[in-house]
């Protein structure tokens, strides 16, 4: 079934063009003109994603990603004009698992709407089984053990070895796995990936996992592939 989106911007023209932009794309739409509508449509219908303008009238954006928070995990995006940091980092202590400034281009948001959804995609697969990349997926600490022995990943670890794990065969691209993994947009200059990488490539091989290797493909991304059994 397509997506449900939840869209709330108080810009009528904005609201109109994306709202015919996604139901372009196939997603199924519920516009609000502001925040009580929205708060009245989280309460009455299930959303797979919503994309929320912070400066909302009557409930503005982060009252209502604080009401959200306290009932359901969807995957909120917040929009404005507003481009201080702390505006940002309110809204990511707030819950929020993205950040969009205005002005911004469609192709953008898509990309960071696409990231969110195949990362909710990943969160509801089923466990893998134990014999999975002859590791052993912990969901609950982010951490693999092999033979018991525990990887001691961070989260950004974690989330790059299980995006890579749940596409075995495919080079993921850089910037599908900086949306999907840190959660930011890729920049020829952000070497941040390369360093989860090489740390993720000793924390395996510590661990007597060394025949998952994450190899690199150049011009498209990184793989996971296994050289052997365990």
């Amino acid at each position: 079934m397509s997506p449900k989106l939840l869209l709330a911007e108080d810009d009528p023209r904005l609201r109109q063009d994306l709202e015919q932009h996604f139901l372009r794309r196939g997603f199924r739409v519920q516009a609000c003109e502001n925040g009580t509508q929205a708060l009245n449509a989280i309460h009455q219908a299930h959303f797979d994603l919503l994309l929320l303008d912070i400066m909302l009238p009557g409930v503005d954006g982060l009252s209502l990603l604080d009401e959200l928070r306290r009932h359901q995990a969807v995957p909120v995006m917040l929009m404005s004009a507003l481009g201080a940091e702390q505006d940002r980092i309110s809204g990511f202590t707030r819950g929020a698992d993205d950040y969009l400034p205005k002005p911004f281009s469609l192709a953008e948001l898509d990309a960071r709407v696409d990231a969110l959804l195949r990362r909710v995609a990943l969160d509801r697969r089923p466990a893998a089984p134990r014999n999975a990349c002859a590791l052993d997926f912990d969901t609950a600490k982010h951490d693999v053990a092999h033979h018991g022995q525990s990887a001691g990943l961070t989260g950004s670890e974690y989330r790059l070895l299980a995006t890579l794990q749940a596409h075995p065969g495919e080079a993921l691209s850089k910037a599908f796995l900086y949306q999907s993994v840190l959660h930011r947009a890729y920049t020829r200059l952000d070497r941040g990936l390369d360093v989860h990488v090489c740390n993720l490539r000793r924390k395996l091989a510590a661990i007597g996992a060394g025949h998952l290797e994450i190899q690199a493909v150049r011009g498209q991304g990184y793989i996971l592939v296994d050289t052997g059994s365990a």
